[in-house]
């Protein structure tokens, strides 16, 4: 099972735009091609599965355990002929001091070889004593080659090669230059989203060719066969409990899942139904609602036109429907969005109105405790690890909610409360791993199951 792993010196260096195009183009060579990403990330899966024609699966230190990392990656990338694993940020960069969540650290737990992805801009021979202390700093990273990007023109390259070649035995395996084209347009989340991006399969290919063209694929395969072969993965569980249909927004404005979670939705004999918030007039029958994050502000008048789809949410969650939300979802759920001077109406079922700011209010890893108040919501005090990505916050929350947790790390609703709950509905700006043992899904589909037994009336009709 070939795979590498590529990152780079720092943020910012085109490891995502190097991934889609290695993945298209070792596609177009007849391969099947697996992408991971690490860390929390669900923009970038949505281009990394368009551009290989596969799921892409996240592995993250921090909401996995080591085994499950091992075990999801040995199950996926056994199935394919060659997987690329994408870093983020650093290849020495993480929240630990010691780097024991690093990029550095999963490349060696996964025993991949690293291709580093080097922006070249503003630099020639220094980019020599990078690279030597780079290797220096941890030997047993497995270095097996180099991408030089945003290059300048060929008397730049030749002066990066030089210097490279002169003090490093690291293989140069292709040099890309400096292209605006080929940039995917960021928003305030990041990269826009390939569910969204009419271009995207267009800006894809334009990629690919410009890979196809610079880099030696040859080479990169060679490298990839020296991956060692991961542990052999174990069989998953599928549940024999009753088939359940489980509906679930997803559309440009709300597209932020996991590949994982939704193969654990089927592994527990979920049907999951799929909604368009943007057109779909009415609420199927279903015995649970799911909504992910995403943009919802930035189809405000879309959303807040579809009053069939949004009162039908609404009279159903009174009735009982489970829902769970994220982020995304929460506002939609809230009274109101309000972002650059506009507001508009959402579903109404949550106090408060979500306002958006110009400023991240909660960003990166975070950690609750369960309250143990909520329907499907995780035991008291249990801890729980989370991220969170948020440019809004709720104002005019009244009456004051139920919270389902305690923030001992993060943000949230307020910095100190997350997960409101009403009824059968929680929903939070924290993102949780759905799948694993403290994972959401088994939780919620149990009790959307004990619903539909017991309260036919909240099934939506």
């Amino acid at each position: 099972m070939p795979y590498v792993y590529l990152s780079a010196a720092h943020k910012s260096s085109g490891k995502t735009t190097l991934t889609l195009g290695l993945a298209r183009a070792l596609k177009q060579r007849g391969h099947s091609v697996q992408v991971f990403k690490k860390g929390p990330d669900y923009i970038d899966p949505i281009w990394h599965a368009q551009a290989s024609g596969r799921p892409c699966y996240n592995l993250d230190f921090r909401l996995m355990q080591h085994a499950e990392i091992d075990q999801l990656f040995a199950r996926h990338a056994s199935g394919a002929d060659i997987s690329l694993i994408e870093g983020n940020k650093g290849l020495y960069d993480g929240m630990d001091l010691e780097g024991s969540d690093s990029n550095a650290a999963l490349a060696k737990q996964l025993k991949a070889p690293v291709v580093l992805v080097l922006d070249c801009q503003g630099t020639t021979r220094g980019i020599a004593p990078l690279l030597m202390g780079y290797q220096a700093f941890d030997p047993e990273v497995n270095f097996a080659g180099v991408i030089l990007n945003k290059v300048a023109g060929p008397r730049h390259e030749d002066k990066l090669r030089g210097s490279i070649e002169r003090y490093t035995d690291l293989k140069i395996i292709g040099s890309l230059p400096r292209q605006r084209e080929l940039e995917i347009v960021e928003r305030h989340l990041g990269l826009i989203p390939g569910n969204e991006a009419h271009e995207a399969e267009a800006k894809i290919e334009a990629i690919a060719a410009q890979v196809a063209e610079h880099v030696d694929l040859d080479a990169f395969e060679a490298i990839a066969r020296q991956a060692s072969a991961p542990t052999a993965p174990a069989a998953t569980p599928h549940s024999q409990a009753t088939p359940i249909r489980i509906g679930i927004l997803r559309d440009r404005a709300f597209g932020f899942y996991y590949q994982e979670d939704l193969d654990a939705l089927a592994a527990e004999n979920v049907e999951l139904v799929t909604i368009d918030a943007l057109h779909d007039k009415r609420l199927p029958e279903v015995a649970g609602l799911i909504i992910g994050g995403g943009f919802p502000e930035v189809f405000l008048d879309e959303l807040s036109a579809n009053a069939g789809l949004r009162g039908d949410i609404r009279r159903a969650a009174e009735a009982g429907l489970p829902i769970y939300a994220e982020c995304g979802g929460l506002m939609y759920l809230a009274q109101a969005v309000r972002w650059q001077g506009h507001s508009a109406e959402m579903v109404g079922l949550l106090p408060g109105v979500a306002v958006m700011g110009d400023r991240p209010v909660g960003r990166g890893y975070a950690e609750v405790r369960g309250t143990g108040q909520g329907p499907f919501a995780p035991a008291a005090d249990s801890l729980l690890p989370a991220h969170e990505f948020h440019y809004s916050h709720l104002e005019d929350i009244a009456p004051v909610p139920i919270y389902a947790y305690d923030v001992t790390r993060g943000h949230g609703i307020d910095g100190r409360h997350d997960g409101i709950v009403y009824k059968n509905v929680l929903a939070s700006y924290c993102h949780f791993r759905g799948a694993g043992p403290n994972g959401w899904i088994k939780r919620f589909v149990e009790h959307a199951r004990r619903i539909a037994r017991n309260n036919p009336a909240a099934h939506a009709a």
